[in-house]
């Protein structure tokens, strides 16, 4: 048995759907809203990687790199955020990130 494209497409789909159920479903921990949205990303990755290794295009493969980048950079500005909305509240309550504003 081959491992496919609709595999890889597959797996994909699964973690983007585990993602948006998690952003959903638990509105009240950052973290966990965190690591949904990076499940989100590494979803889109995989489609890159793998429709770029079907095409033998490159481009997918980079725009897969560009995405990481950014992912990194979020998930290091986001709890840095949430370091800092910790230390000044108490709490990582989503109810509460109304009173940053201004």
């Amino acid at each position: 048995m081959e491992i496919g494209l609709a595999h890889y497409l597959a797996v994909g789909a699964m973690l983007f759907t585990i993602g948006v159920f998690g952003i959903f479903v638990n509105r009240k921990n950052v973290i966990i809203i965190l690591m949904s949205v990076e499940l989100i990303l590494l979803a889109v990755n995989i489609n890159f990687v793998a429709f770029s290794a079907y095409l033998n295009d490159i481009a997918g493969q980079i725009m897969a790199l560009f995405i990481l980048t950014v992912a990194a950079a979020e998930a290091a500005i986001g709890l840095a955020i949430l370091v800092t909305f910790f230390r000044n509240r108490g709490d990582i309550a989503v109810d509460d990130a109304s009173v940053m504003k201004g």
